[in-house]
């Protein structure tokens, strides 16, 4: 059975940060996820964590000026400093937090961009995801590269499934995974079920999330029929984990009817 964890930047919003992780454990959650933790010591993320028998599964490195509207920096050329440092600063937490997996964000780049720009974007790309899965692997950790769709983040570098496998492939390293969006894919690309069957079967498919589509509400809600996804996902034998990344549209327990029936069917937890 699919395991599925909180995301806790979008869920249990009506919690204070740091009261969340109580929260998903409350819901039955055993690990959760969420965009950044540097805003907390790691000893304080860790106490939350082991008080409440949770695992840390994902976070992003640092995205660069993000308030500002920055989506990362990883494919902007001049941002290499940046890149490295913020590499570094997430493996720390990483190594606190018993996380295994680090979301590395690419950027925004200009719609106008000519070919010979976006090839020097992908350059970059290439050379900083080469650096970070090289630093990361020395920690035991995997560097995830996400394709976002982009009417929620125009002008994201990567959107489609097969240039993230592809960027995967070209730059060779075995825990470079990419993280499976089925909220983003099923917006850009749709064809989830033939996604599903093609990508996870690679091994290249580091983490999974989820979310209703097209208002990223609970999953039950919209166009996915997520019993039959996760069936899939079930009978691929993939054993990472599945990111509940979706605003609940009222109370988060009282949305989760989508889990608990989910749950029910297969007979098994979280």
């Amino acid at each position: 059975m699919p395991r599925f964890a909180a995301n806790l930047t979008m869920m249990y919003k009506e919690h204070d940060f740091l009261d969340r992780f109580a929260a998903a454990s409350a819901d039955g959650f055993q690990a959760v996820e969420y965009l950044f933790p540097y805003a907390y010591e790691a000893a304080e993320l860790r106490r939350r964590l082991d008080d409440h028998g949770l695992e840390q599964v994902l976070f992003n490195a640092p995205a660069g000026a993000w308030e500002a509207g920055e989506r990362g920096v990883a494919a902007l050329p001049g941002r290499e400093a940046e890149v490295r440092s913020g590499v570094d600063r997430a493996l720390e937490y990483a190594a606190a937090l018993g996380c295994p997996r680090v979301h590395l964000m690419a950027g925004l780049v200009r719609p106008d961009a000519t070919p010979a720009e976006r090839a020097k974007h992908r350059d970059t790309y290439l050379t900083h995801l080469h650096w970070a899965a090289e630093r990361a692997a020395a920690a035991g950790a995997d560097i995830l590269i996400e394709p976002i769709n982009g009417r929620d983040m125009p002008g994201y570098f990567l959107s489609t499934q097969a240039e993230a496998h592809a960027v995967v492939q070209e730059v060779g390293a075995s825990n470079l995974k990419v993280q499976l969006d089925l909220y983003h894919c099923q917006i850009v690309e749709g064809d989830l079920t033939a996604t599903l069957r093609r990508d996870l079967p690679t091994g290249r498919v580091g983490h999974l999330q989820i979310a209703g589509v097209p208002d990223r509400g609970e999953p039950d809600r919209g166009e996915l029929d997520v019993h039959h996804l996760f069936d899939v996902v079930d009978e691929l034998g993939f054993d990472g984990w599945t990111g509940c990344e979706y605003h609940p549209r009222a109370g988060t327990s009282e949305g989760l009817r989508w889990l608990s029936d989910y749950r029910s069917h297969r007979g098994g937890g979280a």
